[in-house]
């Protein structure tokens, strides 16, 4: 297959881990593939972080994009220079937010090719380890086999959690609703996938949700930036202004003399005020 030979070093890379894992570590296969999540997502770290700093100025700069859209609506070329040129002056990166996931389906499709051929490949080498985790399923077995379901249980409910964080940045009640009900449009293929797989997965959902509890309490939102409407003040006038022009006729020249000395005082009529008769 085309697939399994250009993600070979993967595979291979993988398979060397896990033994590393559970001969140095002393793991179980299915604990070092939790462990192997682990280090995995330890390394993505830095790019989780740019996906929610990117998540984050979209939503803020949403409304300024919009207007550019309805502005340009009619040119969708122009319409797309226009966004390009908002994305480089504000420093935005409209994709930033994909690649953990796109950096995780590699080694996703990998990790399933090493626990397809496990059995034949790896554990003949460990004939007196065991392949269970939990003594609930085989990692090798398909999810739908023994306890497998209530990892898919599990999963369903991580997965919803961790879209569920990810999708509160977003503007659209569409895109919301589309991220939640993805992980259940997912069940029919799951059910053949290693059950190894699906802790891979499952921990990585737990990662994502516990990752993002802690990033969005600890990483400051940035400052949106300030609106201008009819309302906000206009700029000071330049000093020379204020003062005025030293040889200009000004509007102090222009106002008339002006009057210095006590306040003038006015005489009130007696008896009524001067009623007209």
């Amino acid at each position: 297959m085309i697939v399994a030979g250009v993600l070979s070093p993967i595979e291979d890379l993988l398979t060397e881990v896990l033994i590393w894992l559970h001969e140095t570590g002393g793991l179980t296969w299915a604990w070092s593939i939790v462990a192997l999540t682990v280090m995995v997502r330890i390394l993505l770290v830095p790019l989780a972080i740019r996906q929610i700093h990117s998540m984050q100025s979209l939503q803020i700069h949403a409304p300024e994009m919009k207007a550019i859209q309805q502005r340009y609506k009619t040119d969708r070329q122009k319409q797309s220079e226009e966004l390009m040129k908002f994305y480089k002056e504000n420093k935005i990166n409209p994709y930033a937010s994909c690649l953990p996931i796109v950096l995780q389906i590699p080694i996703f499709i990998a990790l399933f090719f090493v626990l397809r051929d496990f059995d034949d490949e790896v554990y003949p080498r460990f004939q007196e380890t065991t392949l269970e985790w939990l003594n609930l399923v085989d990692i090798t077995e398909p999810t739908k086999d023994g306890w497998g379901p209530l990892l898919l249980v599990v999963y369903v409910i991580s997965q919803l959690t961790s879209t569920w964080l990810m999708s509160t940045s977003m503007q659209s009640a569409a895109q919301r609703w589309l991220i939640m009900l993805l992980p259940i449009f997912f069940i029919p293929f799951i059910l053949g996938f290693p059950s190894g797989l699906m802790i891979y997965w499952l921990t990585t959902n737990l990662w994502s949700t516990g990752q993002g509890l802690i990033t969005r309490r600890q990483m400051p939102r940035p400052v949106p930036p300030p609106k201008r409407s009819s309302r906000t003040p206009p700029k000071e006038a330049p000093a020379a202004a204020a003062d005025g022009d030293s040889g200009g006729d000004g509007a102090a020249e222009t106002s008339g003399p002006v009057r210095t000395g006590p306040p003038r005082r006015v005489k009130r009529k007696k008896g009524g005020g001067g009623r007209r008769r």
